[in-house]
């Protein structure tokens, strides 16, 4: 019996569109509305400000998600789980810690320890406090790891007031970062679901309480504080926008309902913003880690397309291709400095560490390098 090619390859093509259609999978989309993106276009037309960087080696590490400088050291958290230090020139590098999960955002406390936001630490990723580290491997502490007897599965970034209070974001409860094992594939998949389910939680050092601020958001990001400290600013990845949240307030607040306290501070982003730092004169940076996505565009009121798209294997997964470009915005939501290029190897830019001269790039490609440019050569 001869083979009806024809049919055999009718067959395999309506396997296929079931499979896309029906096969189980862990997400479940939520529609929205996605505001028109304006492009490149305005204050963010191209530019090739970012083409200069120079690089400092890092040697085995890759992917310094978070950068933060501190008494000549530049201090990063790295892929491998290691935290480590380098000095400006680019000599005396050394480990400080290995979490063993992924330590993502962290910053110091007012007595030189530093707090590390890690969903990979542990049952389900916690808040961390690294001590002792200056002489030997630093000590590990879990600070928190639960709010309201209920699991953060995605704890991502991190910002100390100068009184010690600990703010930081749980980027989802529903992607369990953890069970994925890759914050990256668990990123995009939040994304992709967009059921705003994150939150904006504060850790009291002294009582030890863990409460909510804000939440419903759609992976909640990097964070910053305001120069007087009374403001917190907030990346809304999914949803290309940055909230300023007043601390006055002692209530829990939600993206979903109108508040004195809790507003949209710049919205309409032409890229996800990632990490956010706050930078000299002001200036609060954010790195757009990657143009937005057509496909989420187009998709945002269609979820069963989306829901789709889960099926599809990682590496075909929707997403943006790669870009650099960072911009810096002040606390009137006005942005000061946009610093693009379409021909740098160091893409997917995270976010920017800014130095009294230079400004070093924050990334999460695999060049084992921190990027840099000296900020007389860009006009500051």
């Amino acid at each position: 019996m001869k083979l009806n090619i024809t049919k055999v390859l009718a067959l395999i093509f309506t396997v296929f569109i079931l499979y896309l259609l029906f096969w189980p999978v862990s997400i479940a989309p939520v529609a929205w509305e996605s505001p028109k993106s304006t492009g490149y276009t305005g204050t963010f037309e191209k530019n090739n400000r970012l083409d200069g960087m120079e690089y400092l080696s890092i040697e085995k590490y890759t992917e310094p998600e978070h950068i933060v400088y501190r008494e000549g050291w530049l201090y990063a958290a790295t892929k491998t789980g290691a935290i480590i230090r380098v000095r400006e020139d680019g000599t005396g590098l050394q480990k400080i810690v290995n979490t063993e999960g992924r330590p993502l955002g962290f910053d110091f406390d007012n007595k030189g320890s530093i707090i590390v936001a890690d969903p990979l630490y542990g049952k389900h990723g916690g808040l961390l406090k690294i001590s002792n580290f200056e002489n030997s491997d630093g000590e590990i502490e879990l600070l928190t790891d639960t709010v309201d007897d209920t699991a953060l599965n995605f704890i991502d970034a991190v910002v100390v007031s100068k009184s010690g209070t600990i703010y930081f974001t749980d980027a989802s409860q529903r992607t369990k970062a953890k069970e994925i094992g890759d914050v990256g594939r668990a990123g995009e998949i939040d994304i992709l679901e967009n059921s705003s389910t994150e939150r904006v939680l504060e850790y009291n050092p002294v009582t030890k309480k863990t409460r909510i601020l804000l939440k419903d958001i759609s992976f909640a990001n990097g964070i910053a504080l305001s120069t007087d400290e009374n403001y917190l600013f907030i990346n809304e990845t999914g949803k290309y926008r940055v909230w300023r949240l007043n601390l006055e307030t002692d209530q829990t607040l939600s993206t979903k309902e109108e508040s004195e306290f809790a507003e949209v501070h710049i919205d309409n982003l032409p890229g996800l913003p990632d990490n956010m730092m706050a930078g000299e004169e002001g200036r609060i940076w954010i790195g757009l880690i990657m143009p937005r996505n057509d496909f989420l565009e187009f998709s945002s009121d269609k979820p069963f397309l989306r829901k789709m798209a889960m099926r599809l294997p990682a590496k075909m997964l929707p997403k943006g291709a790669g870009y650099s470009h960072v911009i810096a915005i002040n606390e009137k939501g006005e942005v000061v400095e946009d610093m693009q290029s379409n021909s740098l190897p160091y893409t997917n830019i995270t976010g920017v560490t800014e130095t009294e001269d230079v400004l070093y790039f924050q990334q999460l490609n695999d060049m084992n390098a921190i990027g840099w440019l000296k900020k007389e050569d860009l006009g500051f």
